[in-house]
């Protein structure tokens, strides 16, 4: 696994040195763009608008908009020597709080963290501590000449640091529009929203969730690669019922998850034997 930074966690006297490594990839289809004549990839140029030269890598500086047209320019050497002086930090934990305490609208990317060269021991100790006092620290460090705020957990029987937003980069949820104040729903309609939110109700499995765009896609371009003229797509979805009654369609909604349920009841039973016979 890739290792994208070096560093180490410090909590009290406590020092840790850790590798970060993505827990995480993008499996999002990247498609290229083609001039449609002769294929070619189309190329993407830095063009200065006023001069209406093509500006080259060295001819460009980084700059502040403080106000519209007006910029303050930032030298390398300026960017350089702050990114110095913030990389030579380590990841420090500053507090240990509940996870249950983080709304999750503030996590960002999820890393996982290995212990580096002679630091084994205190990694075990953190990755216990934390298991044991069901707490995660909150840390702060820089990655990639950015500071970053970070939530440090146990996942599995790895370490893993989940970057979070500052306060100030989350929007306020009293700034959306058209949130109705309070809840106009009748004691009914409740009962039967939470009987379907019951129905509906299972085990997390992540294996079971996958994205149905990107798997047709991918099955659209092999057709295409391979010569294929006439592609099947997959099977639509039941459309969603155009019901305006709101009774009308949770009790609809209840009975076509009645038959989903009864399938998922005898589901443990067929993974049970699959299981056995492997272990045979």
């Amino acid at each position: 696994m890739h290792t994208i930074w070096k560093g180490s966690i410090s909590f009290g006297l406590v020092n840790i040195p850790i590798k970060l490594h993505a827990a995480t990839e993008d499996k999002d289809i990247k498609l290229r763009t083609l001039h449609k004549e002769c294929h070619s990839p189309i190329k993407y140029e830095k063009v200065c608008p006023v001069c209406e030269v093509e500006v080259k890598p060295e001819d460009i500086v980084k700059a502040y908009e403080y106000t519209k047209g007006k910029y303050v320019v930032l030298e390398n050497d300026d960017l350089d020597k702050l990114k110095k002086e913030n990389e030579d930090r380590a990841v420090e934990i500053i507090d240990f709080v509940k996870m249950e305490q983080i709304d999750p609208i503030y996590f960002d990317k999820t890393y996982f963290m290995s212990p580096h060269e002679g630091g084994s021991k205190a990694y075990s100790l953190l990755r216990k501590a934390l298991q044991d006092s069901q707490k995660v620290g909150i840390a702060r460090m820089i990655i990639r000449s950015k500071e970053q705020l970070g939530v440090i957990r146990v996942y599995e029987n790895t370490l893993v640091m989940e970057t979070i937003h500052y306060p100030d980069e989350v929007r306020k949820a009293a700034d959306v529009p058209n949130v109705p104040a309070e809840d106009k729903v009748t004691d009914r309609e409740l009962d039967t929203a939470i009987l379907l939110i019951d129905q509906l109700t299972t085990e997390f499995e992540p294996g079971k969730y996958i994205d149905e765009y990107r798997n047709a896609l991918l099955e659209l371009i092999e057709a295409k690669r391979t010569g294929q003229e006439v592609v099947t797509p997959a099977a639509p979805k039941e459309a969603a019922s155009n019901v305006t009654d709101l009774m009308a369609a949770l009790q609809a909604s209840i009975d076509r998850t009645k038959p989903e349920k009864a399938e998922k009841a005898h589901a443990p039973k067929k993974r049970a034997a699959v299981k056995t016979k492997k272990r045979a």
